[in-house]
This record gives structure tokens, C-alpha cells and sequence, in this order.
């Protein structure tokens, strides 16, 4: 309460204090504004491309991966589209976490990337010469406002045009922000020159970009701050080399916080690329920014246009340094990163479980979004058999050791049995089922095809959720009878428990293949096995015929070997649903 209170008391002081700036400084008030048009107008580009593409730029982003000049060239061409690299990184963050493209790929769209960022500028630096672009904006915000009332895919290139029309007005506006500020702002005339001021306007730069998340709104300010003389040539180049490591800070942000390690290693990818490439600019600062001057003076090119230039320059250093470096980069982010086992998932101290691949940048497309979904349903998978160990008292070691053991000589259990299969099931299975639900709740369900499959989804997470409720109703007569495993019943029990433990063995062996015919055999070997059930029930009612168990022993046995079994026909369900699913994703 008292953080909540914290919180909402610091919002409203900044929104105080953001009015009285205003009250202060029209200019600073027309700046400001004009900001906000040209973030909200890149959104609106965004989120328009986006729709319009629909699941166009996921297939794209697969067969553009083949070889590393492939990549870099989609890098390059997505973020000249869609004018924002860090949109670009955070879905090749998304794409690489659901396993649509290699870690290789991955890196090699981030260097194209990184000089695809370069033709914002060059738009912005030739707008900004003394081009008022406002004449065109206005016919292009009516059009597109009046395509939003037409189809879903007029709507989405309304909103591109909106976008476009937003960004012209808020270049004009920052333009005359700057401009209204005058001689009040000038750090062109600074004393500290040398390294230090390049330093500073390094920070800077950085800064900006890292509260405005967007290197493209840095480097319309520098521009503008340039064209009205605020700033020095040499310090639009530091802010420049600056903007380039702070747009790699939502990245690592986002990939680092992501529970998937190829995530993290393309985030700490994109962060040591920037890092050394602007190392490498400040180690040859003066050579690289008086050769940047000479031929922008020799082509008779502004200050606006040298900037541009700069930032080319030094993008293109990295590619060169990084390009034959790929593969090494690759191989030490897995040493520096190396992969999670997935055993004893469950979490010792009872704490609410956190899902592992629904992060925020899964929603940037449906088709990431969705094997993000199915990732995640895995994982509870993978929770609930561990759960299920529990209830059958088996250590959940015994669940993952290699070999074929499937239950034919488990130990007895060790006391003392605790029924913590309920106490599971609320912190660990429910939690996990719930922010499922919440994640697919937030997609566009008018995408084509996708609410198919959202149900689809939910029917699988569903089905290992009732799996794992029936595993609580055996845990109750585990209990008991186990404490007297040498009784007829408990031998009985014990048998019971076997079967169980291998049908979750073949549950783990069976869901790690592909289709093929091991996977088939495998898949009949698990039917027969469930069936067999039925001779478990057979040889109970004999015991119960020669008195060797009674009445209440043998009600419990039934109705146990009716959970058994709807344990195994779950599992069946949820691996022909996903054979299937695997069987229409496939490329043609």
C-alpha cells in the first residue's frame, strides 16, 4: 500500500511539475508537443504495418534467416519499413524465444538492423533542411482518419497514414521549438571541448534515448537542436554514437527479464555489438569525424546531412568488425549463457509460480504470441507430472533419469507421506493456468485462424489441469495404503503407482519427438498400456472374490484405476492434439 501510495504521490508531482514547465516556457511546451506527435505517429505506423501484415512478417522473418546476408538484409529492410529498430529486435527476440529462427539468424538480423536505423535519419536530415512538411501532412491525416471507417485491412493503412502525417507535423513542431528557444539554449559555445565534451553528449545521447525508447526521437531532437544552433557538429556526433547504445537498453531490458535463454543471448548480443562499435568510434573519434566533415564539405553537404552521414559510418565500422564474427558470437553467448535444465521445476518454497515464456514483446504478432502459448503450455506440462510425482510419492528425480525406467522397481515410499498435491495445485498449477488465460486473453482474436487455435490451446492447458486433479484424489489412498505397502492392498497400491509413473514416463519420451514412426510406436505403446488398466480391475474383483481384499479396499482400488485411467486417455488427448497442431504448422 504504502509503494502504491509512493508511486501515484512521484506521477503527480512529475505531472505538476511538467505543467508548470509549460506555464513557464511556451517554447518548451511546443517542443514537448511536438515530441509526442512523432512518438504517437511512429506507434500508430507500428501498430498499422503490423495489422495490415497480419502473420506475413513471421514467414518472411523464417525464410529470410537462411544465411547471414539474408538476414542482415531483412534487419535492414523491416527497419526501414517500420522505422523502429528496437520494434525490430524486440519481435526478433520473440521469434528466436519461440524457436522460429536460429540464434545465428537472429544476430545476423540485428546487424542489419542496426544500419537499417540509418535511413531514419537520412529522412529526417533532408526534411529538415528547410522543408516545411506540414502542406502534406493535413491531406494525408484526412485520408487516413477516413479510411478507418472501411475494412480491417483500410483501417490498418489509415492508421500508417495517420502515423506518417503525425511524424511530419511533430518534426515541424519540434523544428519551431527549437527555434522559439533561441539563444535561451546553446550548448554550442561550451568551453569544455576534447574528449570530455564528447563524453558528455555521449550520456546524453544515451539518456534520451533510454527515457524516450525510441533512437529515432533522439536523433530528430539532435537534428532539430543542430538546425536552430543549439548544438556543435562534433556534439550531434557524441549524441549520435550515444542514441545507438541506449536503443539496445530496451532490448537487453526486455530479453534479460525473459525467462528463455536465447532471449537473453540475443539481448546481451545487441548490447555488446553497440557497446563495441561505439567503443571503436570514440578510440578513432577525431580521424572518423574530420573524414565525415571533409566529404560532407566536398559533396557540399550540410551539417544536418553530415550527422546522417556519421551515423552511417560508424554502423557500417560495426558490420564490417562483427560480420565475420558471427559465429564465434554465437558460440560465446552460449558458453557465457548456457542452457536451463528443465528438472524439479516445482519451486521449494511454495511460492506462486511465474510463467516462463509470456513476456510483453510475445504480443507484438500473433504467431509468436501463439507459440509463446504453446511453450508455455509445455511448461505447465511440465508442472503437473512433476505434481504428479507428488501424489504418487516418487521424487521427481526418478522422472527425468535417463534410461527406460518406467516404474517396474520404484522404492517404496519414504515417510512421512504428506498430502501436498491441493497445496500445489493452488500455487503452482492454478497461478500458471491463470496468467495463461490472461495472456491469450489480450490478443486480437480477428486474426484469422487464431481463435481456432486459441481453443485449441485452452483445451490442451485444460486437460493437464483436470489430469492433475485427478492425481489429488489418488494421493488421499496413496497415502494411506502405502503406509502398509506389504498389505495386499498396499501391493496392489504399489502396482498402481507403477503404472502411473510410466504412463508420465511415456508422456515426457513421446512429447520430445517429432512425428515419425517412433513417436506412432511409442504413441500405441502408451494406448495399450492405459487399456491394460482394465486387467488391473479384473484381477481386483478376483482378490475381492477370495477375500483377499474387502469390500472398502477394493471401492477404493476401482475408483483409482478410474483415475489412473483418465490420467492416461488425458495424456493420449493432449499429445494427439499437439501431433496435430504440429502437423498444420508445418511448412508446405
Amino acid at each position: 500500500m504504502v509503494k502504491l501510495i509512493r508511486k501515484y504521490f512521484l506521477l503527480a508531482a512529475l505531472l505538476l511539475a511538467l505543467v508548470a514547465s509549460f506555464i513557464y516556457s511556451p517554447s518548451w511546451l511546443r517542443l514537448c508537443y511536438g515530441l509526442a506527435l512523432f512518438l504517437f505517429g511512429m506507434q500508430n505506423i507500428e501498430d498499422g504495418l503490423r495489422e495490415a501484415a497480419g502473420g506475413r512478417l513471421e514467414r518472411w522473418m523464417r525464410k529470410s534467416t537462411a544465411t547471414p546476408a539474408k538476414g542482415a538484409l531483412f534487419g535492414m529492410g523491416a527497419t526501414f519499413i517500420l522505422q523502429s529498430s528496437t520494434l525490430v529486435s524486440l519481435l526478433t527476440i520473440a521469434f528466436l524465444s519461440t524457436g522460429m529462427i536460429q540464434l545465428a539468424g537472429g544476430i545476423s538480423i540485428l546487424l542489419g538492423t542496426n544500419l537499417g536505423a540509418t535511413s531514419g535519419i537520412w529522412l529526417l536530415a533532408l526534411a529538415g533542411q528547410s522543408l516545411s512538411l506540414s502542406p502534406a501532412a493535413l491531406p494525408m491525416l484526412v485520408f487516413g482518419i477516413l479510411m478507418s471507417f472501411f475494412s480491417d485491412r483500410s483501417r490498418a493503412f489509415g492508421r500508417v497514414l495517420v502515423g506518417i502525417a503525425l511524424i511530419f507535423l511533430g518534426v515541424d513542431e519540434i523544428k519551431a521549438g527549437f527555434q522559439a528557444f533561441g539563444a535561451d539554449i546553446d550548448f554550442s559555445g561550451t568551453q569544455i571541448g576534447g574528449m570530455a565534451e564528447v563524453l558528455i553528449f555521449f550520456v546524453v545521447g544515451f539518456l534520451l534515448t533510454v527515457v524516450l525508447q525510441s533512437s529515432h526521437a533522439t536523433l530528430l531532437l539532435t537534428l532539430a537542436a543542430l538546425a536552430g544552433g543549439q548544438i556543435s557538429l562534433m556534439q550531434g556526433f557524441a549524441i549520435a554514437v550515444g542514441s545507438n547504445v541506449g536503443s539496445s537498453a530496451t532490448t537487453a531490458l526486455v530479453g534479460m527479464l525473459g525467462g528463455d535463454r536465447n532471449g537473453q543471448r540475443l539481448a546481451l548480443a545487441h548490447v555488446v555489438f553497440n557497446t563495441v562499435t561505439a567503443v571503436l568510434s570514440l578510440i578513432i573519434w577525431w580521424p572518423l569525424t574530420h573524414l565525415v566533415i571533409k566529404f560532407g564539405q566536398w559533396l557540399d553537404m550540410g551539417q544536418l546531412l553530415q550527422l546522417a552521414l556519421f551515423h552511417t559510418l560508424f554502423n557500417l565500422m560495426g558490420l564490417a568488425v562483427f560480420w565475420k564474427l558471427q559465429a564465434k558470437l554465437a558460440d560465446w553467448l552460449r558458453r557465457r549463457l548456457p542452457d536451463k535444465t528443465d528438472t524439479n521445476l516445482l519451486l521449494q518454497d511454495k511460492a506462486a509460480l511465474e510463467p516462463r515464456y509470456l513476456q510483453s514483446n510475445m504480443l507484438l504478432s500473433p504467431d509468436t504470441a501463439l507459440m509463446a502459448v504453446g511453450k508455455e503450455i509445455r511448461h505447465l506440462d511440465s508442472i503437473g507430472i512433476e505434481v504428479m510425482c507428488h501424489a504418487l510419492f516418487i521424487p521427481t528425480d526418478r522422472l527425468y533419469a535417463e534410461g527406460d525406467d518406467e516404474g517396474k522397481e520404484l522404492p517404496p515410499p519414504q515417510p512421512p507421506l504428506e498430502l501436498d498435491v491441493p497445496q500445489l495445485y493452488e500455487s503452482q498449477i492454478k497461478p500458471l493456468f491463470s496468467a495463461i488465460l490472461d495472456f491469450t486473453g489480450k490478443l486480437d482474436t480477428a486474426v484469422e485462424g487464431l481463435q481456432e487455435r486459441l481453443a485449441g490451446d485452452h483445451a490442451a492447458a485444460w486437460q493437464i489441469v483436470e489430469i492433475v486433479k485427478e492425481s489429488q484424489h489418488l494421493q488421499k489412498n496413496m497415502k494411506q495404503y502405502l503406509s502398509d505397502a506389504a498389505s495386499p492392498a498396499g501391493k496392489d497400491y504399489l502396482r498402481l503407482r507403477s503404472h502411473v509413473f510410466k504412463t508420465l514416463r511415456l508422456f515426457r519420451r513421446i512429447d520430445a519427438l517429432a512425428a515419425g514412426e517412433e513417436r506412432a510406436g511409442l504413441m500405441e505403446k502408451l494406448r495399450i498400456h492405459t487399456e491394460t488398466l482394465e486387467t488391473f480391475r479384473g484381477r481386483v474383483m478376483v482378490k475381492l472374490r477370495n477375500h483377499e481384499l474387502n469390500g472398502w479396499q477394493t471401492s477404493s482400488l476401482l475408483n483409482d484405476i478410474n483415475y489412473a485411467r483418465r490420467i492416461g486417455r488425458g495424456i493420449l488427448e493432449i499429445l494427439t492434439r499437439r501431433e496435430m497442431n504440429q502437423m498444420e504448422d508445418a511448412p508446405l
